[in-house]
This record gives structure tokens, sequence and C-alpha cells, in this order.
């Protein structure tokens, strides 16, 4: 099966954190979501990309030790040192959804680029599989967003894929840089009018229109984010849809 329509989850959510450390995690609610837009089986096709972290190890060995406990057959593409499957695109269209985990977007878009992975990927878009992704793994398919891929200071962000035609604002709550470097940016025209997501939620986009906002446990907001003409940007918070899953 695969989506009704070409679909993205762009989030600010993903793993849930255990209780032994930074790399114990549990599965969030969120990939129900996604292998349900995906009209996935019983067991749904995941594909992770950790690009944005160099494809670490151990963050690869966390994630499929997480989702063991789960019904999802995991499996990821690594490019660092190479790439670990003969054939990428055999691959990533065969799978339901792909996961674009956190870290760097700007090194992420980058590498993809060398790889030929926006092309892949658009297709996969395209032929109903699901793309989603955390922070980096969600500013990725937009014009572009905030960022500390090029230190701690946030910056702009302007290469995305750009399949979705607008800004986006990760960690909007959780990190005090991103709320005010948004409405900078979108003021100056640095970066187009977009959306905004607390940490826990998350964007739906079937084709390249926003359908709904969801979250992964009470509070966290999706927001609307315009810039008028005298250069102030209107932040509205939108409608936003708790996920009833429970976490893995």
């Amino acid at each position: 099966m695969s989506a009704d329509e070409p679909t993205i989850l762009a989030t600010s959510a993903g793993m849930l954190p255990g209780r032994f450390g930074a790399l114990d995690m549990r599965v969030g609610p969120i990939f129900e979501l996604a292998a349900e837009l995906a009209h996935a089986g019983p067991q749904p096709r995941i594909c992770l990309l950790g690009q944005a972290t160099g494809d670490q190890e151990a963050r690869i060995g966390a994630a499929y030790a997480a989702f063991a406990k789960t019904r999802f057959r995991l499996s990821h593409l690594a490019l660092f040192p190479m790439p670990n499957v003969d054939d990428i695109r055999a691959h990533l269209l065969s799978q339901d959804v792909i996961w674009v985990g956190g870290g760097s977007v700007a090194n992420l878009v980058a590498v993809w680029r060398v790889h030929g992975l926006p092309e892949i990927l658009r297709e996969a878009w395209q032929s109903g599989v699901v793309l989603g992704g955390v922070s980096a793994g969600s500013i990725c398919w937009h014009i572009g967003g905030s960022t500390d891929s090029f230190g701690l200071r946030l910056r702009p962000f302007t290469e995305g894929l750009g399949w979705l035609p607008y800004s986006n604002g990760v960690h909007y709550d959780a990190e005090e840089q991103r709320r005010p470097m948004m409405h900078k940016l979108i003021g100056d025209g640095t970066l187009p009018d977009g959306y905004a997501t607390d940490d826990g939620a998350g964007l739906v986009y079937r084709g390249t229109r926003l359908a709904e906002v969801v979250a992964d446990r009470e509070g966290p907001r999706g927001y609307e984010l315009k810039r008028a003409e005298d250069g102030t940007v209107t932040e509205t918070p939108l409608p936003t849809r708790l996920l009833s899953y429970d976490a893995a």
C-alpha cells in the first residue's frame, strides 16, 4: 500500500527518551501515524537516514534496539563512508516510510546532493512512500529555517530541497533563540512565510498543502508564521490533534 497522495510528516518529534541515557530510546507515536498515512501493513517497512549526524553507529544501533520492540521492520541507509546498500533507489522505493533523523541540516542536504538522493527521495514521495523526519529531517523538505549547523548561534539555512515552499521552524518552544530568529528571518525576507513546531508536534503535508498539525503529548503546538507589509511577523497557533497511540 502507499499514501493516498504525496505525504510528508515534518516534525519536532520522534523518539522518546528511555531511562538509561541518551541512547536509550522508545519509539514515539509519531511513527504509528507515519505508518497509518502510508497505509502500511502489519509490519511497516521504515528506513532511517542518519546523515545529519554522520551515520553514527551508536545512534543507528540504538534505533534498531528501540524498533526491535515494535511491529516495524527497520532498515537504514548509510552514506558514510560509502553506501551500505547496492541499489539505493530500489531500497528506498520499497519502503512504507523513510525517516530522517536530526543533526546538521546543512551537512545532510549537501551529502544527499553528492549521492543523488534528492531525485530518488522525490520519486519515493511521488510514489506514495511517506517521508518524515525530526529537526534537520523536518527543515530539509522546506525552503529552509534556522539552524545550528554552523555553530551554537542560530543562522539562516536557505538551501533546503524546497518541495514544501515554506520556511520551517523546529524546537520552537525548547530553544530560546528559535522563535525570535524565525521572526527575524521571515520579517527581513531571508525566508518565506511558513510553519513552526514545538517539541513534540508535527506537520502533516498532503502534496504541498498543510493538512493538519499533530502532537505526541499534551501541550505542544504548531504555528503559522506570516510576514506583513511592514516586516512584522504574525504568529498564529494552529489546531493541534493529540495522537492517541501508545508509545512502544
